[in-house]
């Protein structure tokens, strides 16, 4: 997949960060999308049409447990992020609704991609190309079980 990224070169994204409590009560996920990362990023709704991807620190998705988080980002139209680490409710919900890959990444991989580079991420063979840099990295692999939810296209669709 090829799409640009968007860096919050930053640590604890929380789940507030990215849909704040007082749109909780939104059920329409195209209209909870219109408030992603709204208190962080004024331009992301604009910047999605352009860019699939969201580079970020550690501890991504960190605080409440709500699964509201990557349905929005999701519905914004990104579909994969990559952080040093994500909290691991978020990481889950993530993986299980099929909602958005999450990617661990390593420092030097963080460290070298920046704002509005063009990534071409292969999911299946853990490989990031910045087009923009030519530089290529290597990700750790998926755990066999989230490789099956993700392939199968979320947990509820998982033939076990």
């Amino acid at each position: 997949m090829i799409s640009k990224v968007i860096a919050y070169k930053k640590n604890n994204i929380d789940t507030d960060t990215i849909i704040p409590g007082k749109y909780l009560k939104i059920h329409e996920y195209d209209e909870l999308a219109k408030h992603a990362m709204e208190g962080l990023d004024s331009s992301f709704r604009i910047r999605t049409k352009d860019c699939s991807f969201i580079i970020a620190g550690n501890n991504f998705g960190c605080g409440s447990s709500r699964e509201h988080a990557p349905i929005a980002l999701s519905y914004s139209g990104i579909k994969i992020i990559l952080a040093l680490s994500f909290a691991r409710i978020f990481y889950r919900n993530a993986i299980d609704g099929a909602f958005i890959i999450p990617i661990e990444i390593d420092q030097n991989t963080y460290n070298s991609i920046n704002d509005n580079d063009e990534l071409d991420i292969d999911v299946q063979n853990n490989k990031i190309a910045n087009l923009t840099t030519s530089r290529t990295y290597i990700t750790k692999p998926f755990p066999n079980l989230v490789k099956k939810i993700i392939d199968a296209g979320g947990i509820f669709k998982l033939d076990v």
